[in-house]
């Protein structure tokens, strides 16, 4: 009867762990993807249709491959791509843009199927994957601070919940959190959702035209920021938490549901980085082949998500940035102090591993590529010049 408890419990905790990876998953990107919509000139019928379509794309692919490979596997659409696209498409009709999803996402298929990705995912030290998630999250635990100035007492609360559930029931601290926070906003009257017309939304089918420039001005930077700055993260995350998914399979069938959507709005599937360390981490089950199940959860809740077309919008819209931002930073909190831990606990690798960090959380952009891939380039690059070094001294 015990050990029946004893799996209850953490089945709670994994549901509840999926929730919050989707709820950080639209909350963090949502408003770029707005941005990214209204550029294409998009009715608000077709932005239904489209958040709709990648809301399925997106479970229906989490839970069929975490289920599959019994690993925690989260799917999502390329965060940098869409800031890419929210600048790019002004001039493009929505027909190009339909083929530019279309190509980028072909580009990314034939990087599975030669195998050309798994071998350069083979060449990061784990030390340096740990350094660059920790400089990603970075700035989701600074935010932790900047909801203080926007809603002191909701903030307080929160974090004082967060600490003591911490102490003394830390399976169910994020629930504990969650619940302490919404009652805290609604007696504050901050709780504030706009009525809907029509919550379901059929997909709509847009034919796909390919031109030339639109491929190589827009197509071949989606294709590259999506592969450099979305997959490769999540997979370098993956591997530093001791999990070794098939990486050109994974990204062979992400870029077949992606090609397969585009036409009707799914414009990107990639293999999700962030949320997915969400369920990672031993908190959600000190079991790490049972952490798959938080993340079909997940997928669930990501289908809910998509069923709802608009209404997904309505919904964050309703919810204070400051408790958005509380809710992300202390749900990432223990991820980000063991992803330090993990770069910086051999003394040969802490100055690769440092540089990594400090690059990738410095949020800058080169030649339209963010700093995660170039936090993981200057961590490579370290890695190996300190190893030889190393290696000169022991001579």
């Amino acid at each position: 009867m015990r050990n029946l408890t004893f799996l209850r419990s953490f089945s709670y905790t994994m549901m509840l762990t999926g929730f919050i990876a989707v709820l950080v998953g639209y909350t963090s990107s949502v408003a770029i993807i707005l941005q990214a919509l209204e550029v294409l000139g998009l009715s608000n019928t077709q932005m239904g249709s489209w958040l709709m379509m990648l809301g399925i794309g997106m479970g229906i692919t989490t839970i069929a491959l975490s289920i599959y490979y019994k690993t925690p596997i989260l799917t999502a659409w390329s965060t940098p791509g869409i800031a890419l696209l929210a600048t790019s498409l002004s001039e493009t009709p929505i027909n190009e843009a339909i083929g530019v999803f279309i190509f980028a996402s072909a580009l990314m298929l034939i990087c599975g199927l030669t195998g050309i990705f798994s071998k350069l995912i083979s060449l990061i030290p784990r030390s340096i994957a740990s350094a660059m998630l920790a400089g990603i999250l970075l700035q989701f635990g600074l935010r932790l601070f900047d909801a203080l100035e926007m809603n002191l007492i909701l903030s307080i609360t929160m974090l004082i919940t967060y600490l003591f559930s911490r102490r003394y029931f830390p399976l169910y601290a994020m629930i504990i959190v969650l619940i302490i926070g919404i009652i805290t906003i609604s007696l504050q009257g901050k709780l504030q959702f706009t009525p809907i017309e029509a919550p379901f939304v059929a997909p709509s089918f847009i034919m796909p035209q390919f031109s030339i420039t639109s491929l190589i001005s827009v197509g071949i930077p989606f294709f590259i920021v999506s592969l450099v700055s979305q997959n490769a993260p999540a997979i370098a995350i993956l591997q530093a938490n001791d999990y070794s998914p098939k990486i050109s399979s994974l990204l062979i069938w992400t870029s077949i549901a992606a090609i397969i959507l585009a036409p009707f709005g799914g414009f990107s599937i990639c293999i999700a980085a962030i949320t997915a360390a969400i369920c990672l981490h031993p908190d959600v089950n000190p079991n790490p082949e049972k952490r798959y199940i938080a993340a079909i959860w997940a997928g669930v809740f990501y289908l809910i998500a998509g069923l709802l077309g608009g209404v997904i919008f309505i919904l964050f819209d309703g919810l204070p940035t400051a408790f958005i931002q509380l809710l992300a930073g202390l749900a990432l909190l223990t991820i980000l102090t063991n992803s330090l831990y993990q770069s910086l606990k051999d003394d040969s690798d802490r100055d690769a591993a440092m540089i990594c960090f400090l690059f990738t959380a410095s949020g800058i952009t080169l030649l339209g590529i963010g700093s995660a891939f170039w936090g993981l380039l200057g961590g490579i690059m370290a890695y190996h010049i300190l190893s030889k070094r190393q290696k000169d001294k022991s001579k």
